[in-house]
């Protein structure tokens, strides 16, 4: 399968017609808790495989982040998952999502401290070699940061590189959250990530409510993940990216204009790469 590029669309059963029906969708996401590793994939899924869509599964439970290692019949999960899919990678998060057999029903942050980046290097050992296909995590958004944080998130996502061969699934709608609630140097996170460790983009819309920005996925993206885009775009060249929509879903006019505004801004960005040749 040949790997993203363009702009893609995250995969759910309410976009499916969309999804067979539009063009210039150049990839897809799948979500990987929302499918049966042991059923039927659904009939959309099938088809896009049949069309030869580039296809990225996406967890969000597997808790890299954790004290205890990866649980094996999640990374089985997800290694039988991107095999029936085919698909070019597997994207999890930078986070944790239980403790001592609790839930937490989100994507907690992680504490930038060194110990963390050993548990955090230790656990990325085991996914990757659990997976058939490539790993890419992805940074979160947060709405608190832990006390006596010692280093930047740029600084943060730099140790893992240094200490993982891990992909990285950049996510500027959650630099722009966490920019606007904690005065993160979303920059500074964008030029931490080498291209050659970049494998894809992820945008999204939110809403600020009680002083605080809310990721919410359901809401049209504000101008500035797409100005981090086309930053991107401009110093290390094309980028796949990749529109998230996950409830209140919006007519086709409005998905196809969420989709056009990504790829002006690629262009926007691409026109000033200085390694274009221009």
């Amino acid at each position: 399968m040949k790997p993203p590029a363009g702009v893609g669309l995250g995969w759910r059963r309410q976009l499916a017609h969309y999804l067979d029906e539009a063009e210039g969708v150049d990839f897809v996401e799948v979500l990987a808790e929302h499918l049966d590793p042991k059923g039927a994939l659904p009939e959309p899924l099938k088809r896009l495989k049949e069309r030869g869509v580039p296809v990225v599964l996406h967890g969000v439970s597997l808790g890299l982040g954790s004290a205890e290692p990866p649980e094996r019949k999640r990374l089985d999960m997800l290694a039988r998952l991107a095999e029936r899919l085919g698909a070019v990678c597997v994207s999890e998060h930078l986070a944790f999502v239980r403790a001592g057999g609790v839930e937490s029903g989100h994507l907690l942050p992680l504490p930038r401290t060194g110990e963390m980046w050993e548990v955090l290097a230790e656990n990325v050992r085991q996914a990757e070699a659990a997976l058939p296909v490539p790993l890419a995590l992805e940074n979160v958004a947060s709405l608190f940061e832990w006390p006596g944080e010692g280093m930047t998130e740029a600084r943060w996502l730099a140790g893992v590189l240094e200490r993982t061969g891990v992909g990285v699934l950049l996510d500027v709608a959650n630099l722009y959250a966490n920019a606007l609630n904690h005065g993160t140097d979303a920059e500074a996170v964008l030029e931490a990530v080498p291209r050659e460790r970049l494998a894809y983009v992820h945008v999204a819309g939110g809403v600020k409510r009680g002083g605080l920005y809310h990721d919410t996925h359901a809401h049209g993206v504000p101008e500035g993940p797409r100005v981090l885009l086309e930053k991107l775009v401009e110093r290390v060249g094309p980028v796949p990216a990749l529109l998230e929509w996950d409830d209140h879903f919006p007519p086709p006019e409005v998905l196809g204009a969420e989709l056009e505004a990504m790829r002006a801004a690629q262009a926007r960005g691409l026109a000033r790469w200085k390694g274009g040749g221009a």
